[in-house]
């Protein structure tokens, strides 16, 4: 048996589960997600919680286990406690603001970068980072990551100086440069 794909998926209080076929449907405090699964494999609800089983051992529903119980508790997550990352901008004149809703980028070009959320998505610019730090918050992991991908692609680290955006906690490795001076 897969190591993830046996553990059960707890239901926290407030959190409700439908299936419908092969579409799940979660519901939560912070919203609603719905995804399509495979229908080989087996997905219910047992004394509050969400188990999921496969037919076969066969490599493709071994695969399809683990996935499938790691997508479900990542939507779980999400509509009960929703997911973060931080963002950190390091540079002269780089700096992040919120218009609206929008996240306005400038990152040393000759125009702004506008980044506008998609839905269930929030940005936020600390007051006290001085427009150093973006906070990325969302219901769904993956929206959240792709945005967060797509933004820090706008000007992504450099190696010689380490300007640019990067994932908070990211180390990015420096060159010596021409000079070979550290």
């Amino acid at each position: 048996m897969s190591r993830v794909g046996k553990q059960p998926i707890p239901l926290p209080k407030g959190v409700t589960f439908g299936v419908n076929g092969s579409e799940i449907t979660v519901k939560g405090a912070k919203g609603e997600l719905k995804q399509r699964f495979n229908p080989e494999i087996k997905i219910e609800e047992q004394d509050g919680e969400i188990l999921v089983t496969r037919p076969t051992d066969q490599r493709h529903h071994r695969a399809l286990h683990g996935l499938t119980r790691a997508l479900l508790n990542n939507m779980v997550v999400g509509v009960s406690e929703g997911f973060t990352r931080n963002l950190v901008i390091q540079g002269v004149g780089y700096r992040a603001e919120m218009r609206g809703k929008d996240l306005v980028l400038n990152l040393g070009y000759s125009h702004e970068v506008v980044v506008e959320p998609p839905e269930n998505v929030s940005f936020e610019v600390p007051k006290d980072s001085r427009g150093q730090k973006i906070i990325v918050t969302g219901i769904d992991k993956q929206v959240v990551g792709e945005i967060c991908a797509y933004i820090r692609g706008r000007r992504p680290p450099e190696p010689y100086k380490g300007k640019g955006i990067r994932y908070e906690g990211e180390y990015v490795r420096q060159k010596a440069g021409k000079t070979g001076k550290a």
